[in-house]
C-alpha cells in the first residue's frame, strides 16, 4: 500500500534555512569535492525504455553507487563537513577548503591525535570512517544491533573502531553523543536537534555535489518531479532548499519518500501541529539506510515548509525497484542498487504500471509530459541481502 498527504501550504519564497544552500554555498562544495584524488562525477542514466513504458516523458537516475568507490552518496556530506571543521580549527580563518590543505604535513600532524565519531546504519559511517582515513585521524562509528557483517565490515575495513549496540539507530546515536561529550571527540551525526545544527549543516551542504552534477548532466534539461528517499531527512531537505533557492516556484514537484514503519517525516507532517515527532512504533524494515525513528531538525523544518509530497511504501516497493534496476526489461542501462538505493525506482514504477494507484498518479500529476529525477542512492551495500532479492 502507498500512502500519500499533500503539502497544502507550500512556500516557494526562500526563508533564511533555505538560504544556506545556495548557489555560491554549491560552488564551495562542488570545488572542494572535485580537489579530492580520484574524484570524477556518478553516472546520470537516462532510461528511455521504463519512460516510455510508464507512459512518462523522461526518468533520470543518478548512480550514486560509484561515488569515490564507496557504493553510496553519504561520503559527500561527511567529507564536506569534517574537513570544514578542521580547517575552522586548525588552518586560517580565510582558508579555502581543498584537500590540499590536508596533504600538508604541519596539517596532518596537528589532526592526526583528533578523533571522529558517529553513529550510522552503515553508508554515513563508512563516509565519516574513510575521510577519517584520508586526512589522517581516528575514528569511532557506532552501529545498531541489525547492522549484518558485511556494512559493519566495510567500515572496520577503512580503520576505524566500530562498535555494535544493544539497539536500533536511534540508540546509537544517542551513544555517540554521550561519548563526544564525555571524550571531546567530534560528534559528526547527520541528523539535527537543538544545540547540535552546525555539523548536520555543513553535512548537508556536502550532498549539494550530487545536485550540481545531476542538473550539469541534464545539459539544460529540467525535472518536473524529484522524488528522494528519507531517512532523517538530511538528503531530501538538502535537494528540496537547494532546488528552492535556485528556481523558486519554477521548482520541479518535490516529494519525500519514505518506508511504511520507518515513516517520522510523515508521521510528524500527518500529525498538523508543525513539530518533528519520534516514532512510537517498532522500526522495521528491509530498508536499513532509512531505518530511523526521529527527523533531524533541520531537515524537517525545510520539508514541513516547502516538500509538496510525503509519501510512504512497502517494503515490497524496495525489492520491486531493486530488480527492476537490475534486469534489462526495458532494454536499460542496468543499475545495481539496494534496497535503500531502488525504493523511489519502485514506487513510480508502482505508481505507473498498477490502476489500483491510479489516483495517486494523478494527484502527482504524473503524465506524459513528467520528467522524473531519482537517485539510487546506494549500490549493493549489503551484497547477501542484494543476490536474495534479484533472485526472486
Amino acid at each position: 500500500m502507498i500512502r500519500l498527504i499533500e503539502n497544502r501550504n507550500i512556500r516557494y519564497e526562500p526563508d533564511y534555512l533555505i538560504k544556506h544552500f545556495s548557489e555560491s554555498v554549491s560552488e564551495e562544495v562542488y570545488s572542494f569535492h572535485k580537489s579530492f584524488p580520484g574524484y570524477s562525477p556518478t553516472p546520470l542514466l537516462e532510461m528511455r525504455g521504463l519512460a516510455n513504458q510508464l507512459g512518462v516523458n523522461k526518468i533520470w537516475i543518478k548512480d550514486e553507487s560509484h561515488r569515490f568507490h564507496l557504493n553510496a552518496f553519504k561520503v559527500l556530506g561527511a567529507s564536506y563537513a569534517i574537513a570544514k571543521m578542521l580547517t575552522e580549527k586548525f588552518c586560517s580563518e580565510n582558508s579555502l577548503i581543498d584537500f590540499s590543505l590536508f596533504e600538508d604535513e604541519n596539517i596532518r600532524h596537528l589532526i592526526k591525535d583528533e578523533t571522529l565519531i558517529t553513529a550510522t546504519d552503515g553508508n554515513h559511517g563508512r563516509g565519516v570512517a574513510w575521510t577519517a582515513k584520508m586526512l589522517g585521524c581516528r575514528c569511532i562509528v557506532y552501529m545498531p544491533q541489525s547492522t549484518t557483517p558485511a556494512r559493519y565490515e566495510n567500515i572496520k575495513s577503512l580503520g576505524a573502531e566500530v562498535i555494535i549496540v544493544d539497539g536500533d539507530y536511534d540508540d546509537a546515536s544517542d551513544l555517540a553523543r554521550k561519548q563526544a561529550a564525555e571524550k571531546n571527540y567530534m560528534l559528526i551525526q547527520d541528523s539535527s536537534w537543538d544545540g547540535y545544527e552546525r555539523i548536520p549543516l555543513w553535512i548537508m551542504q556536502g550532498y549539494l555535489t550530487l545536485i550540481r552534477e545531476a542538473l550539469e548532466q541534464m545539459r539544460g534539461e529540467m525535472p518536473t518531479h524529484v522524488f528522494v528517499q528519507c531517512g532523517v531527512g538530511s538528503l531530501p531537505g538538502a535537494l528540496n532548499a537547494y532546488l528552492l533557492n535556485r528556481f523558486e516556484r519554477q521548482a520541479p514537484l518535490f516529494a519525500v519518500v519514505e518506508p511504511e514503519n520507518a515513516a517520522c517525516v510523515y508521521e510528524s507532517f500527518a500529525a498538523g501541529d508543525g513539530k518533528a515527532h519520534s516514532l512510537q512504533n517498532e522500526i522495521n524494515t528491509i530498508m536499513a539506510g532509512l531505518a530511523c525513528g526521529t527527523p533531524s531538525k533541520l531537515a524537517w523544518e525545510i520539508m514541513r515548509n516547502h516538500s509538496n509530497y510525503f509519501i510512504t511504501c512497502e517494503d515490497d516497493t524496495a525489492t520491486d525497484g531493486t530488480r527492476l534496476l537490475n534486469r534489462q526489461t526495458f532494454e536499460d542501462d542496468i543499475i545495481i542498487s539496494g534496497e535503500s538505493g531502488a525504493v523511489t525506482a519502485g514506487l513510480i514504477f508502482q505508481l505507473l504500471s498498477d490502476r489500483t494507484n491510479n489516483n495517486l498518479a494523478e494527484q502527482l500529476n504524473l503524465n506524459s509530459d513528467s520528467g522524473i529525477f531519482l537517485i539510487s542512492t546506494e549500490g549493493d551495500t549489503d551484497p547477501e541481502m542484494y543476490q536474495k532479492i534479484i533472485s526472486q
